[in-house]
């Protein structure tokens, strides 16, 4: 393949919606939204005394935002016993990945993230006069994201 053709396959942009969840290998089917992929450095100010023209700005922490996960209700409880079994004094850690895939399917890249739990558990808003799908969301705390492309 040619540099010029090689460069323009790898610089291919891919749509949002194509995503997949999986905790501990197992696809988690029917995620519609995910958010928190992010990461933030915490920084230290330090006010130099004669120095006016900047502040020295030092890296202090990493911080990782919880994950938060929303599907449509589907005949499996998986997340909610998860969750459950938090609330009963249980503490189980899994690691998963956020799956982007390209258009044709083939894996773009994923996000993986480590010693994750859930902290909280929304369930599906109910209305008889709604035509809107049930959605859950599970909000999880984590212990680091790695990005690979």
């Amino acid at each position: 393949m040619s540099s010029s053709a090689e460069w323009t396959n790898t610089k291919k942009v891919t749509g949002s919606f194509r995503f997949e969840v999986e905790i501990l290998g197992v696809i988690e089917a029917g995620f519609s939204e995910v958010s928190g992929l992010q990461v933030e450095t915490e920084l230290q100010d330090y006010y130099e005394g004669g120095l006016n023209e900047y502040i020295h700005r030092f890296p202090k922490k990493i911080k990782y935002p919880p994950l938060v996960f929303k599907r449509g209700i589907i005949k499996s409880n998986e997340l909610w016993l998860w969750y459950q079994g938090f609330m009963g004094g249980t503490i189980k850690r899994k690691n998963g990945s956020i799956v982007l895939n390209n258009a044709d399917g083939t894996v773009l890249g994923r996000w993986n993230f480590y010693d994750a739990y859930p902290i909280k558990w929304i369930g599906p808003q109910l209305g008889a006069l709604k035509a809107e799908i049930a959605v859950e969301t599970l909000e999880i705390v984590h212990n680091g994201l790695q990005a690979k492309f």
